[in-house]
């Protein structure tokens, strides 16, 4: 099985929601930008929030496989995939990636 690189990229924030919609909490996301992660045999990695693995867990085990190609070329390099968490108010973005 292929390795797969998990890296965060960016996180944008939705204040303007938030305001609006969110119960205030104490503790939201702890990933910085730029942080990376190694998938081994399509697994999470530990320190990788499980929430957001969630959200990339069906691609990352898709290019653990070998496949990849998501949506008939959506991506430049058929073998990664461009992944956001599912927190609506501030998403983080994930570059997944076949180890090289």
């Amino acid at each position: 099985m292929n390795r797969v690189i998990i890296t965060a990229l960016r996180q944008t924030v939705y204040t303007d929601l938030m305001e609006r919609f969110e119960n205030p909490i104490e503790h939201a996301c702890d990933i910085a930008v730029g942080s990376r992660w190694i998938s081994v045999d399509g697994k999470r990695p530990q320190g990788l929030c499980p929430s957001a693995w969630e959200s990339m867990r069906p691609f990352v085990e898709a290019l653990a496989r070998g496949e990849g190609n998501f949506y008939d070329g959506w991506m430049r390099d058929p073998m990664s995939a461009m992944i956001s968490c599912n927190d609506g108010f501030r998403p983080m973005t994930f570059y997944l990636e076949v180890e090289r």
